[in-house]
């Protein structure tokens, strides 16, 4: 029987919170929440996580964002989702490519979505085949966002957990592709021999009148002790503007890179800069790796994220409580459900916060994806999704004292049979949460998209946008 966590007043605010019963299948409307943040519309993906296996599962992911329209990304897919009216999104389309984890950007007509892994048997992808053992990214025309065309196949060493749009040069897309990991690279390797091959940040370039040449550029090695977690970036976050930075999420030492003016590098050459090791982050024995990250958009400062017991365990628990992973106990502590800030020039780390409502060991819980809202006030404002933990907005301007704004908060989803007859804690919740033009769209693993509307002064005059893709910032705000 789920174990129900009483609401907690959060932050020198004091939040009031509307309590609602933890209903099995409630929507995001009735959820524990704080009275700023308004439930508006839902566009529904029912799906379940550990009671379909792979191949069959198609629960949702990340998001990109261009115009009036939001792409949700699939483990069968991406979804196409109008969201010209917050109050009522609309699924227009549900391409079908299945292959798992389906992180996804798009830039104009062009959509790359990541392939993750080998598979055993040929899989599709709109149709045409893709052989078994085959790992990468596709590119498509999405000229006509119902009816994208597949343009390019691009094979990649270790396969594509991620993708980060970098820029446009010399009219070629950039996008940085991230592994996650190197276990299983190449053919016949041992150990040793898959981390050589793994631990890279891959640099794909998309002819923007071409997307049928695309292909891979350059691996960008990669710096850092990678103590327990396998090598690689998990994922990347890019500012440019008068900034051009680069920072990869990467085993237990995220990099820092120049990308261009005024320190050096380019978008298909990065420029190692400095990397950041944080005690308790990755290193053996934490069972966990940097997982994301995202500049301010003054560039100034870095907010990093981790993800211990690999996004399935339940790491945002009263602290003490002893988490089961990996066949063992690991202590809850603060260190497992914080976001850690730095000084995006030096590395230098200024602040950190922590989520202040502890989840119950039923719930999966790291804080996962988010992106900083784009303000011209000098605040710094930061959405994320926490898997369980649901939709949080953090205000960090004062990093010392980063202090809670708003959360929306699910219920446990409890617990489902796997397809050999196993009772399992089902894995969902928030995969990503994040700020785009006036409102928050949050991809619910199981559920599908939904829409929230923040009524608070610290979001205040935000910059609107034609696309997002919320690992990229466009451009820097003075």
């Amino acid at each position: 029987m789920p174990r129900v966590c009483r609401p907690l007043l959060v932050g020198a605010l004091a939040l009031a919170v509307l309590a609602f019963p933890a209903v099995a299948g409630a929507d995001h409307a009735t959820r524990p929440h704080t009275p700023n943040i308004h439930a508006k519309g839902h566009s529904p993906h029912p799906a379940t996580f550990e009671g379909e296996p792979d191949g069959v599962r198609h629960i949702s992911s990340d998001l990109a964002f261009e115009g009036n329209l939001a792409f949700n990304g699939n483990y069968d897919g991406w979804r196409v989702v109008d969201i010209s009216d917050p109050d009522s999104p609309v699924e227009l389309a549900h391409p079908s490519c299945n292959g798992d984890q389906g992180d996804l950007v798009v830039f104009g007509n062009i959509l790359v979505r990541s392939w993750n892994s080998k598979k055993t048997t040929a899989r599709t992808c709109l149709g045409a085949t893709v052989p078994a053992g085959w790992e990468g990214v596709h590119v498509f025309d999405i000229s006509d966002p119902v009816s994208p065309v597949l343009k390019a196949a691009v094979e990649l060493p270790c396969g594509s957990h991620t993708v980060t749009v970098a820029g446009v040069s010399n009219n070629r897309l950039i996008v940085y592709s991230n592994n996650s990991s190197s276990s299983g690279c190449g053919v016949g390797l041992d150990l040793a021999g898959q981390n050589a091959l793994g631990d890279f940040m891959d640099v794909i370039a998309v002819p923007l009148n071409d997307p049928a040449g695309a292909g891979l550029i350059n691996r960008v090695p990669l710096a850092g002790p990678a103590t327990d977690m396998r090598t690689g970036c998990h994922d990347a976050a890019v500012i440019r503007g008068t900034v051009n930075l680069a920072a990869c999420a990467s085993g237990d030492t995220t990099n820092v890179f120049s990308i261009g003016a005024p320190r050096g590098g380019t978008l298909e050459d990065p420029q190692l800069l400095y990397t950041i090791v944080e005690p308790g982050v990755g290193q053996a024995g934490t069972f966990g790796r940097w997982h994301s990250a995202a500049f301010t958009w003054d560039g100034k400062v870095l907010a990093l994220g981790w993800e211990p017991g690999g996004g399935g365990a339940p790491f945002c628990t009263a602290n003490g409580t002893p988490v089961p992973v990996a066949g063992t106990f690991v202590t809850q502590t603060d260190t497992h459900k914080s976001v850690f800030f730095y000084d995006a020039a030096t590395g230098h780390k200024l602040g950190q916060w922590v989520l202040p409502r502890p989840q119950t060991l039923e719930e999966n819980c790291t804080i996962h994806n988010y992106n900083v809202v784009p303000l011209r006030s000098g605040r710094h404002v930061l959405v994320s999704g926490n898997y369980q933990a649901g939709t949080w907005v953090t205000d960090f301007t004062d990093l010392a004292h980063a202090r809670t704004v708003a959360w929306s908060d699910p219920p446990s989803l409890g617990q489902v049979s796997t397809p050999t007859g196993e009772v399992v804690n089902e894995l969902g919740g928030a995969w990503s949460s994040y700020w785009y033009n006036g409102f928050i769209f949050e991809s619910e693993i199981t559920r599908g998209l939904n829409v929230f509307r923040l009524s608070d002064p610290s979001t205040s005059g935000a910059i609107r946008l034609s696309r997002l893709n919320p690992q990229t910032e466009e451009f820097s705000v003075p």
